[in-house]
C-alpha cells in the first residue's frame, strides 16, 4: 500500500493539505494513518521537544533523528503498510538531507549510512514536494509568534535547505512531485488532485 511523504521548508504550506489530503485518501474506504517526523510515537515526540528546542551538536541532531525514525518505523509505519494502511507523513527521511546535509552541512555520505542502517530499503512511493520562494516562507513564518529553533534560523539556512529539497527531486523523479505553493488554495489542491487519483 502506498507510503506518502509531505517535504518543503519551514514556511512552504505543507501541513495546511494534510489533513485534506487523508479525507481524499478515506473517501475512497481505505485506511489512512497519519504521523509526523520528527515524532510519531510517544517516544519520537520527546525526542521531537528535545531537537526543535534544545541547541546541540549538527552530528547529535542526525542521530536523534533517525533514532526517532527508526522507532517511527518500528511502531508506526511498517505495522501500517504492512495490515494495508496507506501511510501519509508530515515529512521523512528527505528531510534530514535537507537541513542536516543540506542545511547543517553534514556530508551525504554519512546520512546515506544511517539511510541504509535504519530503512533496509524502504523509499516513500510518492513525495509531495511544497515548494517557494524563501522570501515568501519567512513571510509565512513572521506570522507565528512562536517559533522552534530550526524556524528561526536566517535566510542562508532556508535556500540551503530549499536547493538540497530540489536536488534530492532531481534524484528521484519517480518519486517526487514538486507543488509550488505561491498561488491560492484552490490552484495548489487543484494540481494535488490528479496526483491524488493516480495513487
Amino acid at each position: 500500500m502506498p507510503f506518502i511523504t509531505l517535504e518543503g521548508i519551514d514556511g512552504a504550506g505543507k501541513t495546511s493539505h494534510l489533513s485534506w489530503l487523508a479525507d481524499k485518501l478515506r473517501a475512497r474506504g481505505v485506511e489512512v494513518v497519519v504521523t509526523r517526523e520528527p515524532g510519531g510515537t510517544p517516544l519520537g515526540e520527546k525526542l521531537r521537544e528535545i531537537l526543535l528546542a534544545e541547541p546541540m551538536h549538527v552530528e547529535t541532531e542526525a542521530l536523534l533523528m533517525f533514532a526517532a525514525r527508526r522507532e517511527h518505523l518500528d511502531r508506526v509505519i511498517l505495522p501500517a503498510l504492512a495490515r494495508g494502511a496507506y501511510v501519509v507523513s508530515d515529512r521523512f527521511t528527505d528531510a534530514s538531507f535537507a537541513y542536516q546535509c543540506g542545511g547543517r552541512g553534514i556530508a551525504e555520505s554519512r546520512l546515506r549510512i544511517l539511510e541504509d542502517w535504519v530503512q533496509a530499503g524502504l523509499q516513500p512511493d510518492l513525495t509531495l514536494l511544497f515548494d517557494v520562494e524563501v522570501s515568501v516562507a519567512a513571510q509565512r513564518l513572521a506570522a507565528n509568534a512562536s517559533l522552534d529553533r530550526f524556524e528561526q534560523e536566517q535566510q542562508d539556512f532556508f535556500e540551503r535547505v530549499r536547493a538540497m529539497y530540489l536536488h534530492r527531486a532531481e534524484q528521484y523523479p519517480a518519486r517526487f512531485r514538486i507543488i509550488r505553493t505561491d498561488r491560492s488554495l484552490d490552484e495548489i489542491r487543484a494540481t494535488l488532485d490528479p496526483i491524488i487519483a493516480a495513487i
